[in-house]
């Protein structure tokens, strides 16, 4: 039985890590190491309500005020080596902090692309700080260009047209959403932002972002120059495993952390999980990195109760699962559609206000769904939902 564990990363996937320790009754020495010098907070609001001034960042915090968790907290310091052979991590200012288990849960850090840009307007989005800035920016009548149409870049663009900023979108792709959500739903999202007087800008690449202290617009491949006020670039993320190259800990061709399917790594006792973590995925069917809110809770209690040898499940033993809010709808998937599966609408509309859809393949068992899709659907969704991944032999009726 392990005496000691230290945590990097004070996450959701690092705090949630801790509470399954203490859950399974361990009460041994816990160490959280934070780079950031907030406690630790909840992202998902980063692009929507704290955005817009709807929360605070007290309203975020993970852990009560009333929760004791028993950890020594080092907040502000960045792990910089894993020496698994010392079972010790060097933090940022030399010092050294030890256990018998480490669990990486360092998540990852906003992807940049390689344009040279004004020092002030041009933002990411992955941190309270970055959002406190962003939100310094959003000002009404300001005019955004959001780079990328990923979940994060269609939430700020929903909550700053909301604000009464001019939005536009430019993704590369054909469809924003569409690689998640196949072209049907992309398509149905690309109407809502449309609708909401966004423009939208797909199948093109950025060329430039013009302006010297602050932008004045980004210029596509093609010629044609958006002006620009405030740009965001949401072009998705790198996890943060620099600090590792040297540890032996394997790592994916993405940067993950590679792991099975109970989250531990290549290094005896030491495991990785959240959004750091390549892990082999049962209902992906191999070694997937999901950055998902959902994954990173799962992950937190798989490898907690791995590292101390107690009964738990495995990762992916339930399917993928996010939300994401947008305007006044929440949108729903559980599962992984993939290119070629049938979307099939079972309640609602596609082209309406809400609806709710399977995805299926076919297999020589049967049809298999292998997702399920809402748009302010939640009890449908939620029945669907219990079916996706199910073989037909398995399916219960109603």
């Amino acid at each position: 039985m392990i005496g000691s564990v230290v945590v990097v990363g004070a996450s959701l996937a690092g705090v949630n890590t801790v509470r399954a320790l203490r859950g399974h009754g361990f009460d041994g020495a816990i160490t959280v190491i934070g780079a950031e010098r907030h406690e630790p907070y909840d992202r998902p609001p980063l692009s929507k309500a704290l955005l817009a001034g709807r929360a605070m960042a007290a309203d975020l915090r993970l852990v009560g005020a009333k929760e004791d968790l028993g950890v020594r907290w080092i907040l502000g310091r960045r792990a910089v080596e894993l020496r698994p052979s010392d079972k010790a991590v060097r933090l940022d200012d030399g010092s050294v902090v030890s256990g018998e288990a480490v669990v990486v849960a360092t998540g990852a850090r906003a992807r940049r692309i390689p344009l040279p840009s004004p020092d002030q307007g041009v933002h990411v989005l992955r941190s309270l700080d970055d959002a406190r800035r962003l939100a310094a920016d959003l000002r009404p009548g300001a005019r955004l260009v959001v780079i990328g149409g990923g979940f994060i870049g269609c939430e700020v663009a929903a909550t700053s047209r909301g604000l009464g900023l001019a939005v536009t979108i430019v993704e590369a792709a054909p469809l924003p959403l569409a690689g998640a959500l196949g072209p049907e739903v992309a398509g149905r999202l690309l109407r809502l932002h449309r609708d909401r007087g966004v423009r939208v800008e797909c199948g093109v690449e950025v060329a430039a972002i013009r302006g010297s202290d602050r932008p004045t617009g980004v210029v596509l491949e093609d010629g044609r120059e958006l002006p620009a006020d405030v740009v965001l670039l949401a072009v998705g993320a790198v996890p943060e495993t620099g600090w590792l190259r040297r540890s032996g800990v394997a790592l994916a061709r993405d940067g993950g952390v590679v792991c099975d399917a109970y989250c531990r790594t290549t290094v005896p006792s030491v495991s990785a999980v959240g959004d750091v973590a390549s892990a082999e995925h049962r209902f992906l069917g191999g070694p997937a990195r999901v950055e998902h809110w959902s994954n990173a809770m799962e992950q937190a209690y798989v490898a907690a109760a791995a590292l101390l040898g107690v009964p738990g499940g495995a990762v992916g033993d339930d399917p993928p699962y996010f939300w994401s809010d947008q305007y006044q709808h929440r949108l729903q998937l559980a599962g992984r559609p993939r290119p070629g599966d049938t979307l099939s609408i079972v309640d609602g509309e596609l082209a309406g206000e809400w609806f709710a859809g399977t995805y299926s393949r076919t297999t020589p068992a049967g049809a298999v769904t292998t997702a399920v899709v809402a748009l302010d659907r939640p009890r449908v969704f939620g029945r669907l939902r219990r079916g996706v991944g199910v073989p037909p032999a398995g399916r219960r009726a109603g």
